[in-house]
């Protein structure tokens, strides 16, 4: 027992040096770049403009997020645009008897709109998906017999990606989450219900945004598509007001990536930052990952010194990550150290049951929400990738209603209660609910994260970062 004790010991010490030469790391590279995150006060990032007017309304889960987006394609009068990490000319939006492979949807938009795609080309050797050989012959697919323009991005940032979900249409309605619209290493098609099934479950988010605020999406994809592709189009049409939303669009996009941002954009990583800083009873995050030490330092700071009696924290995490499950499970043991039996935090995952089958549901989403009063979704995952080296894009809304309309809406599906059962104050619910289900044996949609644990994965996070972050 003693030599595990100093293995923890020496493990806890590496671990908390490596964290802080990676942090310090990361200031200095934004520091020369012009950003400063580790400071301001307010909800709102001032790099970017922030949009009145808007109609901010959250897509839960595959059955709500994919068919919203074929609808808005199929009704599409001037153009459609695409941006993904991947998309598969295969891949159907609705499971409708007939429904078409997004490919041939795709191909009939495209005969009397202009249709755009971008894609990114893939890793430059086959480590992972999507392969470079399998974005070409996408690329060759899309194109076939049909006027869709379909480009492939590979300016990433040396081992890392274009991560960024959007959908664009007309200028009057714009798509922004975590939804890929591929079944490459997962079904995206699920239910509220998450029934037991073979390819594994997924819990996804998305937002269909109406208002001036698409315009800024439209932007982005503009100043994307001109320098990949060499076409000029026109500035984006601004919406008229549409909701009571105020929206802002953030993003991360690396230095030396693209000429519109040489010197890169962090907003995304400043508008987390401002925000957990300001939390004062709730953090609620669903994502799939935690690795990033500047959050989870922030988190640690309002654990260890609650700002109210009745602050929680709730993490709702994938049982097993695509990758770095040891080092999301080492930032949890930080986050539990942080508490120090306060009981202020719980962290679940999601699994489906059908009689006697049991099997995970992989969390794909990437949502925030503080205080019922701020709200981010987009495609940023909580790690060096999304906040600092891949091109992501979330929204941002102050709309309190919005806020806890989608936090009552989750916690109803993930605790299978009715929403008047999850809709009290916030720390009574998860004193409550949460710990009732997380501590008990039953069947139920939210179980404990297993394998929590401050050792050797603890490593992982910080070594990763500082080898692939230049």
């Amino acid at each position: 027992m003693g030599d595990v004790g100093l293995l923890d010991v020496v493990d806890e010490k590496l671990g908390d040096g490596l964290e802080t030469l990676l942090c310090a790391h990361h200031s200095r590279r934004l520091r020369k770049l012009g950003w400063d995150v580790t400071s301001g006060d307010g909800w709102w990032t001032p790099h970017r403009p922030v949009r009145t007017g808007n109609r901010v309304e959250v897509l839960v889960d595959g059955h709500e997020v994919l068919p919203a987006i074929a609808e808005a394609i199929t009704s599409a009068e001037r153009f459609v645009h695409i941006a993904g990490w991947c998309t598969s000319p295969d891949f159907r939006l609705t499971r409708e008897e007939g429904s078409p492979t997004l490919r041939d949807l795709l191909a009939s938009v495209a005969t009397r709109v202009p249709v755009r795609l971008l894609l990114w080309a893939g890793p430059p050797v086959p480590m992972f998906q999507p392969t470079r050989k399998r974005v070409l012959a996408h690329q060759a697919e899309f194109t076939r017999d049909s006027a869709v323009s379909c480009v492939i991005d590979a300016r990433e940032r040396t081992l890392h990606c274009h991560h960024e979900k959007i959908v664009v249409v007309d200028d009057e309605v714009a798509f922004v989450g975590g939804m890929d619209l591929t079944a490459i290493e997962g079904d995206r098609h699920d239910t509220s219900r998450h029934p037991a099934r073979d390819p594994i479950g997924w819990h996804d988010l998305g937002t269909r945004l109406r208002g001036p605020v698409v315009a800024d999406v439209a932007d982005h994809f503009r100043s994307r598509w001109q320098e990949i592709a060499g076409e000029e189009l026109p500035e984006p049409s601004v919406p008229e007001p549409a909701g009571t939303s105020s929206a802002q669009l953030v993003r991360t996009i690396p230095e030396r990536t693209y000429d519109f941002a040489a010197k890169g954009e962090f907003s995304l990583l400043d508008s987390y930052l401002r925000a957990l800083r300001s939390a004062e009873r709730l953090v609620y995050l669903e994502n799939q990952f935690l690795w990033s030490p500047e959050v989870t330092e922030v988190l640690i700071e309002k654990l260890a010194n609650p700002p109210h009696p009745d602050f929680r924290v709730v993490l709702v995490l994938p049982r097993k990550p695509s990758n770095g499950a040891d080092t999301t499970r080492g930032q949890l043991g930080r986050l539990l150290d942080a508490d120090d039996g306060g009981r202020r935090l719980v962290a679940g995952t999601l699994t489906s049951h059908d009689g006697g089958t049991s099997c995970s549901v992989y969390v794909h989403a990437k949502l925030a929400i503080v205080d019922d009063r701020w709200l981010s979704l987009g495609s940023a995952n909580l790690n060096e990738h999304s906040l600092f080296n891949d091109t992501e894009v979330n929204v941002v809304t102050d709309d309190a209603a919005v806020a806890r309309d989608t936090r009552l809406r989750l916690w109803s599906e993930h605790l299978q209660r009715p929403v008047e059962d999850v809709s009290g104050p916030a720390h009574e619910v998860v004193d409550g609910l949460w710990r009732e289900v997380l501590e008990s044996d039953g069947e139920h949609r939210v179980t404990a994260l297993p394998g929590v644990s401050r050792r050797a994965g603890r490593l992982q996070g910080p070594l990763r970062g500082l080898l692939v972050d230049g």
